[in-house]
């Protein structure tokens, strides 16, 4: 068997034939419409503003929402959301393309399980079909995991909140119609905490661009800032106060959706190393002929079989309603691990190749860091589970 992206994915009992045939034309998409334009969208800092309605074509941005609202649901479970994942990954960006193309994905799900009916219509239709776009704001200048302690006011005035405050590293902002907002509608800690979906076209409203980043160049990331904007009540997302539980549920998808893509993006780095140590020669001899080089590849896989057996496990009782938020935190952690070390051990294989731009390696390198900190950082995960495990 030789080690690539595909024969490296362990047996997985839960995958029926119609997962793979999802798998089958997402690759196919993906290498027509993202893999030859990658490298150019990096460099620009953005991906063209037609992929959003190409990816509602494929049903890719509809994937897994209710079909009341241009949606589909019937037949979808967590694997086809796994699946989509793992490919836009093995495409070449680990996270980056899918936090602005897809970042509906953590920001919509608030508006469609705790926002009024109205509210629903007024959003999710026009944003699964690619013609409008949403963003979450949960971090803030002053910190980012400690989310009971926002500091974003949203101060009732008759039918309307009046929001001052501001967000950062959001995903997709400067180009967001609305914004799933985390501010502060009462007193200190969680309880005061409420989400409110803002429009970024009211008055008060303005966004600069966080484009020096590490990684996820293509990535829309930037500040957005609120000035005694006037937001409808009936914006409320969920009751005032029960905010910090809608953010807490929405982190577990999320947080496992990142652990996915840090699991491709370590099995796509094993790819690429096994690739370049079959063909690379050395002191008369291929790479892969040389022991060191082989126990690098044979421990890549190692940790990669035990981050794929965990997810398997994990999206499983995610499935069943059965899945531990301490367990889930860990397996991110796992996740983050494993790319890391096979980042570095594929960098270590192609040497010199591996610091240049343009290849998957130099790419996923950069985007560790982001993964291993964004949706709940290791140590925050870590205390997480801890708290969890009533230690």
């Amino acid at each position: 068997m030789s080690l690539n992206f595909d024969s490296a994915r362990l047996f997985n009992p839960h995958l029926l034939p119609e997962h793979e045939e999802w798998r089958t034309q997402l690759r196919k998409w993906l290498e027509k419409e993202v893999v030859p334009f990658l490298d150019e969208w990096e460099e620009a800092g953005k991906i063209p503003d037609e992929l959003w309605a190409k990816a509602a074509e494929l049903g890719v941005m509809q994937m897994g929402y209710p079909e009341a609202y241009g949606g589909i649901s019937e037949g979808i479970d967590q694997w086809h959301i796994n699946i989509t994942n793992e490919e836009f990954t093995r495409a070449g960006s680990a996270g980056g393309l899918m936090s602005n193309l897809l970042i509906h994905g953590i920001g919509l799900p608030p508006v469609i399980n705790y926002g009024s009916e109205a509210v629903k219509q007024m959003v999710a239709p026009p944003v699964l079909a690619g013609e409008k776009r949403i963003s979450l704001g949960i971090t803030e200048p002053s910190g980012g995991s400690d989310v009971a302690n926002i500091t974003t006011t949203a101060v009732r005035d008759g039918d309307h909140y009046i929001v001052n405050g501001s967000k950062t590293f959001i995903s997709g902002v400067m180009n967001a119609d609305w914004v799933s907002t985390a501010v502060r509608t009462g007193g200190e800690g969680g309880r005061g905490v409420s989400m409110l979906l803002i429009p970024t076209d009211l008055p008060g409203v303005a966004r600069t661009p966080l484009d020096r980043k590490q990684g996820w160049w293509c990535a829309n990331t930037g500040t957005i800032y609120f000035d005694n904007v006037r937001v409808p009540a009936e914006n409320l997302l969920g009751e005032e106060g029960q905010g910090f539980w809608v953010i807490m549920t929405n982190f577990n998808p999320e947080r496992l959706s990142l652990a996915v893509t840090m699991e491709a993006a370590a099995r796509a780095c094993l790819e690429d190393a096994v690739e370049w140590a079959q063909q690379r020669k050395t002191f008369g001899k291929r790479l892969a002929d040389h022991q060191v080089i082989r126990h690098k590849i044979a421990t890549m896989k190692q940790k990669i079989n035990a981050t794929q057996t965990y997810l398997q496990y994990l999206t499983q009782a995610y499935i069943d309603g059965r899945c531990d938020p301490g367990d889930l935190a860990m397996a991110k952690v796992q996740a983050s691990e494993t790319m890391e070390y096979c980042a570095r051990e594929a960098s270590q294989i192609l040497g010199g190749a591996s610091y240049l731009r343009g290849n998957r390696v130099e790419r996923f390198y950069r985007e560790v860091r982001v993964n291993a900190i964004g949706g709940g950082s290791e140590e925050i995960m870590r205390d997480l589970a801890a708290r969890q495990y009533q230690l």
